[in-house]
């Protein structure tokens, strides 16, 4: 919230802890070049992610290019992982026409965090409708197997496990990981779609392996087009876009829900959503 109050200038009331209600009135975003350190401001590993992800929004709309430094967790739970970002959701969001890279400077686990990824938004160019309905091909999915300031058998387990669950035709590399804290990570991606796992403290190697491998196994058995994460993050920009957009989604989850409800509070009822909830489904838009 703080961020956001930054890059609009916005007034602000009730963004502390143990709040109960909050004001927010942003002015005309304001691109430039914004540093925003979670450790510095909490001393944790909060997620840099969910910051970039709230703050590209109004920096798209802005009248000129943004630079972003975020420092914090940049693979933590309950977020997506810096690689999601950059294999997943920003190659999505070029596709509806937002040009954004992003770079993955340093690693940061749970609990100290100290990652850093940098981002450059170059607005301007108007959004577009995509139509998503096909599933992306099994031959377009690769992973990788990471693990920092662990024993080196760990990254090389969940490898193995990984492609014992999924078949040698799914690519898998071993990337060494830097951070100040152990982590492991297991990635797997193609178009639309990522599913990440991560290690943690007593968390054997092959159980990591076996949650992403689980959820890229579902996502192929629902014949969808867009992983659920990914359709969530996406209706914000689908909702602005010149021209009618259709997905369908492993999953229509109370997120995704509970985001088309609060964009149609601003813009009225834009969406159709077929499917019931924990199901696969359809989301259409008709753009502006």
């Amino acid at each position: 919230m703080r961020a956001l109050a930054r890059v609009t200038r916005a007034e602000v009331q009730g963004a502390e802890l143990d709040s109960q209600e909050l004001t927010f009135r942003p002015r005309v975003p304001q691109p430039g070049s914004y540093l925003f350190d979670v450790a510095e401001k909490t001393g944790s590993a909060g997620s840099v992610t969910l910051i970039a992800q709230a703050l590209l929004p109004p920096l798209l709309q802005s009248a000129a290019p943004s630079t972003l430094i975020l420092r914090g967790g940049t693979h933590v739970p309950w977020s997506p992982a810096a690689h999601y970002l950059v294999q997943v959701f920003l190659p999505a969001l070029a596709q509806v026409g937002a040009q954004v890279t992003m770079t993955l400077e340093r690693w940061g686990w749970y609990p100290r965090g100290g990652g850093e990824i940098r981002l450059a938004l170059h607005p301007g160019l108007p959004l577009h409708g995509v139509e998503w309905r096909t599933p992306p091909a099994p031959a377009a999915f690769r992973a990788i197997s990471a693990a920092s300031r662990l024993p080196e058998h760990v990254a090389g387990r969940q490898a193995a496990r990984l492609q014992a669950r999924l078949g040698p035709q799914l690519p898998v590399e071993l990337q060494a990981a830097g951070g100040q804290d152990p982590g492991s990570l297991v990635f797997i991606w193609g178009p639309q779609a990522g599913f990440a796992a991560l290690g943690a403290r007593g968390k054997p190697a092959e159980q990591v392996a076996d949650e992403a491998a689980d959820a890229y196994l579902t996502f192929r058995q629902r014949q969808a087009a867009v992983d659920r994460h990914l359709a969530d993050q996406l209706v914000l920009y689908l909702a602005q876009a010149q021209g009618p957009s259709v997905l369908v989604t492993s999953e229509i989850t109370s997120h995704l829900v509970t985001n088309l409800w609060v964009i149609e509070q601003f813009l009225g009822p834009v969406f159709q959503v077929q499917g019931n909830p924990g199901e696969r489904g359809e989301v259409f838009c008709p753009g502006r």
